[in-house]
């Protein structure tokens, strides 16, 4: 498998740094690519890095939810225009790709966990984009995988996680929401599994996200009562936090697909959070 070599793209972000070590740890041969040096939008770069690939791991994206709904033209530059470009590219040089896309590409109102064969219907810009991602990349007409994750945080980068611990601390009062449910996924165990599939090379879409489900405030109380930290913390719903950008309330995901080619059993979203939060 070293001959191999693997292209993150998008390797500096959340999932890439962590799918970089998970590489590192495997013994695959990786190579990391983001910005300043990588553009995934300049057709120059994204063509030198499919010629140097056999795999292409697409971690790049523009993750701002808010700004995506006055920055929509970008958005679909980064998340749909350079995925279709990348899978022509790709098709052309016969390499296999696994994208990562998102939750959002659905409005949440179902009461019921998603499962692939779900009809998407994204209800803000960044969803919306990723959909057409994922779209474009399946006309591209190349080998792929496409794989939805939900609910992510690892060390590298913005999430949930930290940024309600920097407001606890800062505050000492905070409310949460609890009407949006979901499955906190770490980054390492997406990464994990992304390594199991570049040896497989899987094609279709698949739904990964840690076992069980939680609302996000129930998350947080979890994660106060595992750090001890004193927090006056009261609930509230989605519509009391006016926001540019509407946000599914129901993400939960049905991964018996993915599961079905993994080795191990999925982990309970309680046991990779725990491990999380003693690193940080």
């Amino acid at each position: 498998m070293a001959e191999e070599k693997v292209v993150i793209l998008g390797g500096k972000g959340m999932l890439g740094s962590d799918l970089a070590l998970a590489c590192q740890q495997r013994q695959l041969n990786a190579a990391v690519l983001d910005l300043p040096d990588f553009d995934i939008t300049n057709e120059q770069h994204l063509y030198r890095a499919v010629r140097d690939a056999k795999v292409i791991i697409n971690c790049a994206a523009y993750t701002n939810v808010e700004k995506a709904e006055s920055e929509s033209e970008l958005a679909y530059e980064v998340n749909a225009e350079a995925v279709g470009k990348l899978g022509s590219l790709a098709g052309e040089a016969g390499v296999w790709v696994l994208h990562i896309s998102t939750d959002f590409v659905f409005d949440g109102k179902s009461d019921k966990a998603y499962i692939e064969t779900d009809t998407p219907n994204p209800i803000n810009t960044y969803g919306k984009s990723k959909l057409a991602g994922e779209q474009l990349l399946v006309e591209s007409g190349c080998s792929c995988c496409i794989m939805r994750v939900e609910w992510t945080y690892g060390l590298s980068g913005n999430n949930f996680v930290t940024k309600l611990i920097d407001r606890a601390k800062a505050k000492g009062k905070l409310k949460v929401v609890d009407d949006q449910f979901g499955s906190p996924t770490a980054t390492a165990e997406v990464a994990g599994v992304i390594c199991d599939f570049i040896q497989k090379k899987p094609e279709g879409l698949f739904h990964f996200a840690a076992a069980g489900c939680v609302s996000r405030f129930e998350m947080a109380k979890f994660i106060f009562d595992k750090l001890d930290i004193s927090v006056d913390l009261s609930s509230c719903k989605t519509s009391d936090y006016p926001s540019a950008a509407a946000r599914p309330l129901n993400s939960r995901f049905c991964c018996d697909k993915i599961q079905s080619l993994l080795d191990e059993p999925i982990r309970r979203w309680q046991e990779p959070l725990e491990e999380f939060l003693e690193q940080l």
